[in-house]
């Protein structure tokens, strides 16, 4: 077992014990805030927050783990990874940091992308007094992202429409109409909500608390499931007319991809962490943030996993061989549990992180 290993657990459970014991062995300050859902053995559910440098810093960084639940394994384990080797430490003279363990602490003991509404919180930072959003592709798509049968026979017959789609239109069109987001269908994938989830509350309140003070702040948002094996793709967080996208650009270059630009592993998303952030923050505040987006399986095992698992907590039965089976499937397209993929994850955690802190430090 590699180093790197040792820093990513099992479960929820175990993975909360791990980063609070590294937090207060790091000497940070710590608050934890409840969600109001419960886990599957009917345990209590925590997000933690865990603080470092000056509380009126002008420089903050903030690490997000779990704003899909599913994938809180991997930015659990880069969390108490951070904490474990000192990176608290290096941090410049005056420049603080948050590291936010599990945003979506339902979604994560239940091994969900979803929250306890099904709502994915990466398409839940919108204004909800406006419109939403609207996604025809996914209304014409959605009885066979979303089949009620999902027998062998069913799944092909799905698949096949899906497949269409994707010769007329493009493989990129199938994709966004997939996983863009939507605001219609409350038991379907990708649904973004109606309202400002638990989850998006408690970053909102986080961002308003850190601008009373900072003025620039840089962010880390931990995710899996997109791109190569183990390959940690920086994509930058920002529409590209915002002041964020240049700074991204400035630190990190060529290396910094852009769904609005084409060059992500990721369809254009709404409401989005980063641009939640920005929604909040009143304008003297500079936010710059990226996500850490770590490749697992090919594209369509990992939608397929995300679609079984829609299918298993809307129609299926969760003590079933084939529910197992599910939640199985689900946790591997999110976090493959190999010392390789630990140790790349890792490493290029590290050099992410410290390259942020460099560029906020400069900014």
């Amino acid at each position: 077992m590699s180093a790197a290993s040792t820093y990513f657990s099992s479960t929820y459970k175990e993975a909360r014990g791990k980063f609070r014991d590294a937090a207060f062995a790091a000497g940070a300050r710590v608050n934890s805030h409840q969600n109001p859902a419960r886990g599957p053995g009917g345990e209590e559910l925590w997000s933690d927050l865990a603080w470092f440098g000056p509380e009126k810093a002008e420089r903050m960084l903030l690490i997000l783990s779990a704003t899909h639940g599913a994938e809180g394994f991997l930015g659990s384990g880069v969390e108490v990874g951070w904490l474990s080797n000192g990176f608290p430490r290096e941090l410049p003279a005056g420049m603080g940091a948050v590291v936010l363990h599990a945003l979506n602490p339902f979604g994560f003991a239940w091994v969900r992308r979803t929250n306890e509404s099904n709502i994915d919180l990466n398409r839940n930072f919108v204004d909800h007094g406006k419109p939403h959003p609207a996604n025809e592709p996914y209304e014409t798509l959605k009885d066979a992202i979303c089949p009620r049968d999902w027998s062998p026979t069913g799944r092909a017959e799905a698949d096949a429409v899906l497949q269409a789609y994707g010769g007329t239109h493009g493989a990129a069109a199938l994709q966004s109409a997939i996983t863009a987001g939507q605001y219609r269908h409350k038991d379907g994938v990708f649904y973004g909500g109606t309202a400002a989830s638990w989850s998006n509350q408690l970053l909102t309140q986080l961002t308003r608390r850190l601008a009373q003070h900072a003025r620039k702040i840089g962010v880390i948002d931990l995710h899996s499931g997109l791109g190569p094996y183990g390959v940690g793709e920086i994509i930058n967080g920002h529409r590209i007319e915002r002041p964020g996208f240049r700074k991204i650009v400035d630190w990190f270059g060529g290396e910094a991809t852009s769904n609005e630009g084409g060059t992500s592993s990721s369809a254009v998303v709404e409401g989005d962490t980063v641009t939640g952030m920005e929604m909040v923050a009143p304008p003297v505040v500079e936010i710059a943030g990226v996500t850490l987006e770590y490749g697992t399986l090919p594209l369509k095992d990992m939608v397929d996993a995300v679609r079984a698992d829609n299918w298993l907590h809307v129609h299926g039965k969760l003590d079933s061989p084939q529910g197992r089976a599910i939640k199985s499937q689900i946790r591997g397209a999110f976090y493959p549990d190999k010392d390789d993929w630990k140790a790349m994850v890792w490493d290029r955690a590290v050099d992410v992180s410290r390259r942020l802190v460099k560029g906020l430090a400069g900014s």
